[in-house]
């Protein structure tokens, strides 16, 4: 007996991505999303997995437009005879009944509903034990079930479930919903989860995929779906990763100490010239820089900046090394050298809160760069 499938979630179809101000890239993260089903389905190909297993929130939204609903339908119909289970999460829970109703009516036959905590048969001797989530919150361990499912003797029992696990969740609640001894509890070969964004192996049989094209900066990992074969019950699962991403999401961390060429550093931080255009970088520059460096850094990343989906820079851990020589350069006298002082006090003063401390040193950064640019 053997069974391979491949381990996907949380695509987030029509997910508008509010928080991005370029409208052109907006479009492009979403394109994103629809395109990677076509992904999925040529790594699921090139493996040799004839399942593809959605462990919840294959829409963002509980109301996702028609367009979107149908247009992923579509593209899963159109690489059959690969089938297609989608379990409801929490973002498409069952609460949602006219957009399941929509699905069942629209989709074509090798789209499965994993949308009831009963088994459903995958292939012989393969038995797939789904969680759909009844709501946003449900509030209460949906794969309890599992433990008592019947199945014959020696069946390949599949966990499919999505939510928070331990002291997580991709919210960020603190909720601790499923048993993380679910797997072993219920005799499952495999558990396969969604929620979190990251891939992350929990123990040999049960593990978060990830999204497979990523949309935050918060996991730091590329997009990517689990290539799971199992062959017998009690033998473990092979599990390897596969790369689904158009995108990629990066946080580079760089640590100045004082002296330090941050835009020379910077140079050997970013990525190649031919994956800049499918990239967002966030620099995550501490430790300390002088007023010139700030000013140098800022100036070196707005110039790589038109190369790449998105690169900004967070410096709100950047100390500033202050010489008198650097408030010269502002102005030796009047207003602008009376202003330059008093973000210089504000930016040291430690009754302060750390976040007043950091607006007024990046304040007095920018206040060096601009008095360059005038001088220039």
């Amino acid at each position: 007996m053997s069974f391979r499938f491949l381990h996907s979630s949380d695509l987030h179809l029509g997910k508008r991505f509010g928080n991005i101000a370029d409208e052109t890239l907006r479009g492009r993260l979403r394109d994103a999303r629809h395109t990677v089903l076509g992904r999925l389905a040529a790594r699921a190909r090139e493996q040799g997995a004839g399942t593809i297993l959605l462990a919840g929130d294959s829409f963002d939204t509980e109301t996702p437009s028609p367009d979107i609903r149908r247009q992923a339908l579509a593209e899963m119909g159109h690489h059959a005879p690969l089938r297609w289970v989608l379990l409801p999460g929490n973002h498409d829970s069952l609460q949602a009944s006219q957009l399941w109703s929509a699905i069942r009516a629209e989709a074509p036959p090798n789209v499965v509903f994993a949308t009831e905590p009963a088994p459903v048969e995958l292939a012989p001797g393969v038995v797939l034990l789904p969680a759909p989530c009844t709501a946003r919150r449900p509030g209460r361990d949906l794969t309890e079930w599992m433990d008592a499912a019947p199945t014959p003797e020696g069946t390949l029992r599949l966990g499919l479930a999505h939510g928070a696990m331990r002291d997580f969740s991709e919210e960020g609640v603190g909720l601790d919903v499923l048993a993380p001894d679910r797997a072993a509890r219920a005799g499952l070969a495999y558990l396969a989860l969604g929620d979190w964004h990251g891939a992350m192996a929990l123990d040999a049989r049960t593990r978060y995929s990830g999204t497979p094209e990523p949309d935050r900066f918060k996991h730091d990992r590329p997009g990517e779906a689990l290539v799971v074969s199992l062959s017998a019950p009690a033998a473990a699962p092979e599990v390897m990763p596969v790369e689904t991403a158009s995108f990629s999401w990066r946080m580079l961390p760089l640590h100045l100490l004082s002296g330090d060429d941050g835009a020379e550093r910077l140079a050997g931080l970013l990525p190649p010239g031919p994956a800049r255009r499918q990239t967002l970088a966030r620099l995550v520059a501490t430790g300390r820089a002088s007023l010139a460096g700030r000013s140098a850094l800022a100036a070196a990343i707005d110039h790589a900046a038109p190369e790449f989906a998105l690169l900004e820079l967070d410096e709100s851990g950047l100390m500033n090394d202050i010489e008198a020589e650097d408030l010269d350069l502002i102005d030796r006298a009047g207003a602008l050298r009376e202003a330059a002082e008093a973000l210089r006090a504000e930016s040291l003063d430690a009754a302060r809160p750390a976040a007043e401390r950091a607006i007024a040193r990046a304040a007095l950064a920018r206040l060096f760069s601009l008095s360059q640019r005038v001088g220039s």
